[in-house]
């Protein structure tokens, strides 16, 4: 009986010292409060963004350093972000004309995105899509071609749960256990439609139509220019949208909201090294806090 007491004792030690662990590594982003919010246009132009303090965070996918700010009002929350990016890359999986074939193929061109992870459970989790936990999360997903062009970052809800469902990806947690990844847009239309070509437009023709978002999907506003090997980025989210799909914000009560970010997609696919782009490649770096000042 003691042996199996003590066994107890030890595991709830090891889990305090994991969460506590978490907790002290993970970097703190404070949101200011100020009276002018940005214009949300990636240029990152307006003089308010001199009050947000710059917290610098390592992608561990493209070895990059992300730089990040949070600015915040009554009604909305503010995000500028930056990082190294040697080329701009706007186009995904678009239309490539086959001379010989006189049709049309998809190319293998892939847009660049960037992704915020918002953990919507009542613990404390590891966001990686390969963690050993369980959770929900909300996802800001960033792409270049997709959804920069309505001015619009897309909103969905990963789901990492021990056992599987409608289209849910197999993926291998950190100690081997198997695990399901769901990745479902929020409820609305998306910032984009597919079209099909059948009479030639051009070599290289966009698949994608840019439209205006519709419902929970219209939540995040964001721009991002590319310049000199940059990308500069800006979101902007009402603190509280209302939607059962989203991460509320309460600047007054206090409380620290754990995230992670990643350049790449998060889609939980393999690395490969020789692939020429990163696409689906994405992993969360660490464990990061947002609150408010």
């Amino acid at each position: 009986m003691k042996k199996y007491f003590l066994l107890s004792v030890f595991s709830v030690f090891v889990s305090i010292l994991i969460i506590t662990g978490r907790a002290m590594s993970a970097q703190t982003i404070t949101a200011v409060k100020v009276t002018s919010p940005p214009v949300i246009d990636g240029a990152a132009s307006d003089s308010v963004w001199k009050f947000a303090n710059a917290v610098t965070v390592k992608d561990v996918r493209t070895g990059g350093d992300v730089t990040l700010k949070a600015l915040y009002t009554d009604e909305q929350i503010y995000f500028l972000v930056t990082y190294p990016d040697k080329t701009e890359d706007r186009l995904q999986k678009p239309w490539v004309w086959d001379k010989g074939l006189k049709a049309y193929s998809m190319g293998p061109q892939r847009e660049d995105t960037f992704n915020f992870n918002w953990n919507m459970e009542s613990k404390e989790v590891d966001l990686s899509e390969f963690s050993d936990d369980t959770y929900t999360s909300d996802v800001w997903y960033w792409k270049a071609n997709r959804s920069d062009p309505s001015g619009y970052a897309d909103d969905k809800l990963h789901t990492l749960a021990s056992t599987s469902g409608k289209k849910a990806q197999d993926v291998i947690s950190k100690s081997n256990k198997k695990r399901y990844l769901t990745r479902n847009g929020d409820e609305g239309e998306a910032s984009e439609k597919k079209r099909l070509l059948t009479d030639y437009e051009g070599d290289v023709v966009d698949q994608h139509i840019s439209v205006t978002p519709t419902g929970s999907r219209a939540d995040i506003k964001a721009k991002g220019l590319w310049k000199a090997g940059f990308w500069t980025i800006e979101f902007a989210r009402k603190l509280n949208t209302g939607h059962t799909d989203d991460i509320q914000f309460s600047p007054s009560s206090g409380k620290k909201y754990l995230f992670g970010i990643s350049i790449a997609g998060l889609y939980g696919e393999p690395i490969d090294k020789t692939a020429p782009h990163w696409y689906g490649q994405g992993r969360i770096s660490e464990n990061l806090y947002l609150v408010f000042k």
